[in-house]
């Protein structure tokens, strides 16, 4: 064992004895919450006095083993020093959720995506193993063979059973560079029974597809963004200066599929979506070549749009601004849902037709095994779309009109939604959806004091 990976080690071991006391020290009537820099959700929340989790010592990359290609990280660890860490191995995680300060125990109590999910399934399926606070104050151990109740219900259940504190991952092989190719089409069925073709055979045109995504601008015009690892080198594009990805992908073509090639590193590829937070950035006017001239380029990251979003949230910037034009405050409409690709079409026709948002990210995946997951059971062998929007709408005549609309459409198609943003559900309809008695049952094993908030508590009446 390396100098390096026992020091990372012993960094480790005082994180988690760090972690243990600040538990202990918040007193036992008290809700348990973690105290970290960054965050990735959406939703809003009562304002909470109490003290947090001390996490700091959780945040970096343990090991990196190339011959076993497993990778053991903090829980806090985020994927922008995690790749930072496996590719000078010619490795990455399995799927490497498209912002930089997603963290690896995030992307699995939650769910991340991103365009390799159509070969490797969400991230916490290439979990081995995992150390997590419960609400005991104990680190337990939840892998198939030990804890499985535990292991098998953590996904999904942003932080109510518990944090983890040390994730063991699978890792894969990756080139220098990908190779891309953007293909559009004219009318939404041809795009996804395209997309569809490409998940069963892994291919497309004889070429092997390593990474595929895609854009919806309008019903005529959508693309798929199609990715093959490459070890040539040569000419590459950089989008984190005066050029914007989502732009890139765009172009004139005639007839159905025709193609617009591109290259990228593979860091750049990984991180291709956060300079401008997919396109949201243009929300601040990041966009507009005269502001981006004198934006920081450090400034041009997910990271930085959010702290704006939080201080809108915070003082009602955004809402004030609608109000001095007349005009009425706007329901933020910020979701990621997942369709079966059969009715993806049905879906994107109903949301461009009621829903005044674009563009839209499709994200194809499929479960990499048999397993079920309880608190998010998507079926195994199926394929789905991840359909993403973000952005806002006028304010509808009850709270979170639109995202009502949305959460019943969803549930007609056999979909789901993701928990990090705002959500509406009855307590009834919560319960089918997301594991209802087997989430209590694992709850009170786990959290039988309850330390930590419920999960409908916390994703829907916002505590």
């Amino acid at each position: 064992m390396s100098v390096a990976v026992t020091d990372a080690r012993s960094a480790y071991a005082h994180g988690v004895q760090r972690l243990v006391a600040s538990y202990r020290a918040i007193p036992a009537g008290a809700t348990v919450r973690l105290a970290k820099p960054t965050s990735n959700l959406f939703r809003a929340r009562a304002k909470s006095t109490a003290a947090g989790l001390d996490t700091s010592g959780l945040t970096h990359v343990i090991a990196v083993d190339p011959e076993t290609r497993t990778a053991e990280v903090a829980g806090m660890c985020t994927y922008e020093d995690l790749v930072a860490a496996t590719l000078p191995h010619g490795l990455s995680p399995l799927v490497v959720p498209q912002l930089k300060t997603i963290t690896l125990g995030g992307a699995v109590t939650g769910l991340g995506i991103e365009s390799a999910s159509f070969r490797n399934g969400l991230p916490h399926e290439s979990v081995l193993e995992m150390d997590i606070l419960t609400g005991t104050g104990d680190i337990v151990r939840a892998a198939p063979d030990e804890n499985p109740d535990l292991f098998r219900t953590f996904p999904n259940s942003y932080g109510t059973l518990g944090y983890s504190v040390r994730l063991k991952i699978e890792l894969e092989p990756v080139k220098p560079f990908v190779a891309l190719r953007h293909l559009r089409f004219h009318s939404l069925s041809t795009l996804i029974a395209t997309m569809d073709r490409i998940v069963d055979t892994g291919s497309l045109d004889g070429e092997q597809v390593d990474y595929l995504d895609g854009v919806v601008f309008s019903a005529e015009e959508s693309y798929l963004c199609v990715g093959t690892r490459s070890a040539t080198p040569g000419p590459v594009s950089d989008y984190t200066g005066e050029h914007i990805f989502y732009r890139s992908i765009q172009h004139d073509c005639p007839t159905e599929g025709g193609q617009k090639h591109d290259r990228l590193t593979a860091h750049d590829y990984f991180w291709r979506w956060d300079t401008d937070w997919f396109w949201c950035s243009r929300a601040f006017g990041a966009q507009n070549p005269k502001v981006r001239r004198w934006w920081p380029r450090r400034l041009r990251r997910s990271s930085f749009y959010w702290k704006l979003v939080g201080y809108d949230q915070r003082f009602g910037i955004a809402d004030r601004i609608e109000k001095h034009h007349g005009r009425p405050p706007r329901e933020r409409v910020v979701q990621d849902v997942e369709v079966p690709i059969e009715r993806t079409v049905e879906f994107l026709q109903w949301f461009l037709d009621t829903i005044p948002i674009e563009p839209l990210w499709l994200c194809p995946l499929r479960l990499r095994d048999d397993n079920s997951w309880s608190l998010y059971p998507l079926r195994p062998h199926r394929t789905y779309v991840n359909v993403g929007f973000w952005s806002s709408v006028p304010v509808g005549p009850e709270e979170g009109h639109t995202n009502k609309l949305i959460e019943r459409r969803i549930s007609e198609l056999e979909g789901h939604k993701s928990l990090y943003s705002d959500a509406f559900y009855s307590a009834d309809e919560f319960d089918a959806l997301y594991g209802g008695e087997i989430y209590r049952t694992v709850k009170k094993t786990y959290d039988p004091d309850s330390r930590f908030l419920d999960l409908y508590a916390k994703a829907v009446r916002r505590q």
